[in-house]
């Protein structure tokens, strides 16, 4: 029992860590309150000092609150096995639990580096909380193969200065001034005037954090140096048609029913928008399960719907990879006369969802399927223009967007379907991604989705022309083509993540020779 005593933060501290917790859900979808994110970190830092002198509990303490946190806002996760696996609840939420006990590993990383800058450096090491929590963000990220909920993204919806910081350090850039703030707010509330030493950490902070204090000032200045938003000459039209497929039921006519609903959806938004120019339908990522290139039924009626009504189309299909007797999960297009003129296989499949890892792949079954993966970063064209595809998850990679960009596309298209997820807060979590991915490659996204939300993001991360979630609808979009600018972040990508990680590695290489030296006997 003493053991286990050592080990466990006061109950004190855990309730500060809980705080913190419930202050950062409140910040994200479905919730939105995105300004709590500024000062959501506080009672954890609070908390981490008290247990400074002990590097396990500290750990604890990051632990408790990434766990909490991650279930707060990661529940939906529970929908699909619930609803279409007949999963019991009680497992259900139990593998849940499981998997955001792993998450929680990450901020618990976090806590111990804190305490043990704070140790070593005092009241200084709050210069180093914004960069150690990127740190543990960006491990969360190359460990996992996933940051869903980056605490940036708690700011896509704010319309501020932090999200414009995307476009020089990614997400990234924008979680560090989200951390700066909770380190700045704590380091204010320790302060004493008469401790200069302390003083000079609140203006070093506050000098870090200048960004927000000057907000106004420098988002003008930002904006004088990167474009704003396209006014070029419309190339091309979309047409995105949000068809609300089932996820269940889909036998043979049904299946008939809803390919023919959506084209009509689609002949009906071109009869009302009948201006001459080049128009592409786009038809969302959905369980329709398209197979151009093995369905010759499915090549007559998409072609000639495209030869009827002189569009081109794009449209979520199974591609057969032959050479490892698979499929991909792909997105085709085929032109007015029913030729296919581009494809993209997704490169970034869903772990455990479209892909197993190779050991397990003989034993665990995928939840969706068990796709190849795609190599090439293909692009589509849109009349003179160009664009780049991501296909569900995929939004949550900003390399994916970045490398699009570098290749030439002048727009990102993304098509979704979160149908599988039910009516949660994973409509508006997944949207914050692709916002971010247009503010972080000063591109419009184009989201075209299954159940919603389809919308129409622009350049700097304003969502326009937003869908119901759970409707059928469409919308129709220009496109332009962009002046071939990139943006530090396109030219230079995760850069910043990468500084934070170096940045958080010597202070504790710092802090270890210190130590050493401290125990070295007289």
């Amino acid at each position: 029992m003493t053991r286990i005593a050592n080990v466990l933060p006061s109950w004190k501290n855990a309730l500060l860590a809980l705080l913190a917790a419930v202050l950062l859900i409140l910040a994200f979808p479905d919730f939105e309150y995105w300004f709590f994110a500024w000062f959501a970190l506080v009672p954890l830092l609070l908390a981490i000092e008290r247990e400074k002198e002990s590097p396990v509990r500290s750990f604890v303490l990051g632990w408790l609150f990434g766990f909490v946190f991650f279930s707060g806002t990661c529940w939906w996760l529970t929908y699909a096995p619930i609803h279409y696996a007949a999963f019991p609840s009680p497992l259900a939420y139990l593998l849940l639990f499981c998997v955001t006990a792993v998450a929680g590993i990450f901020p618990g990383l976090f806590g111990s580096i804190v305490s043990a800058l704070l140790r070593h450096l005092g009241s200084w090491a709050y210069l180093a909380v914004p960069f150690a929590w990127v740190a543990s963000e960006f491990a969360r990220y190359w460990i996992t193969g996933n940051n869903w909920n980056a605490i940036g993204y708690s700011q896509a919806f704010g319309q501020s200065l932090w999200t414009v910081s995307a476009r020089f350090g990614g997400v990234y850039l924008t979680s560090f001034f989200v951390g700066t703030c909770g380190a700045a707010i704590l380091t204010l509330f320790r302060a004493r005037l008469a401790d200069r030493r302390t003083m000079l950490t609140v203006l070093a902070v506050a000098y870090i954090n200048f960004p927000i204090l000057g907000g106004e000032a420098l988002e003008i200045y930002i904006s004088y140096l990167y474009s704003s938003e396209s006014s070029g000459i419309a190339v091309s039209k979309v047409i995105a048609v949000q068809p609300n497929v089932p996820m269940s039921g889909l036998d043979s006519e049904h299946w008939t029913e809803l390919r023919d609903r959506q084209i009509a959806l689609a002949e009906q938004a071109i009869s009302l928008n009948n201006e001459k120019g080049l128009t592409t339908v786009i038809l969302p990522e959905s369980p329709m399960n398209f197979e151009w290139q093995e369905d010759a039924d499915f090549q007559r009626y998409i072609g000639q719907f495209a030869a009827k009504n002189n569009v081109s189309v794009l449209f979520n299909s199974a591609e057969p990879d032959a050479k490892n007797h698979k499929y991909f999960n792909s997105a085709v297009m085929i032109d007015p006369t029913g030729r296919e003129v581009a494809e993209y296989d997704k490169i970034y499949l869903l772990p455990f969802g479209e892909a197993v890892p190779t050991p397990l792949e003989s034993i665990v079954p995928g939840f969706v399927g068990n796709f190849s993966y795609g190599k090439n970063y293909d692009l589509v064209p849109l009349g003179d223009a160009k664009a780049g595809i991501m296909i569900c998850f995929e939004s949550h990679f900003g390399e994916l967007s970045r490398q699009y960009v570098k290749n030439g596309a002048d727009a990102i298209i993304e098509m979704t379907n979160d149908g599988y997820l039910g009516p949660t807060p994973v409509l508006r979590q997944h949207l914050a991604n692709a916002v971010f991915r247009a503010i972080e490659t000063n591109r419009p996204v184009l989201r075209v989705t299954n159940v919603g939300i389809t919308a129409y993001i622009t350049e700097r991360g304003k969502v326009l022309n937003a869908t119901q979630p759970y409707t059928e609808d469409t919308r129709v979009w220009s496109v332009a083509k962009s002046d071939g600018s990139q943006t530090f972040y396109v030219k230079f990508g995760d850069w910043f993540a990468w500084l934070s990680s170096l940045v958080t590695m010597l202070l504790l290489v710092i802090c270890f020779l210190k130590r050493n030296r401290s125990v070295e006997p007289t």
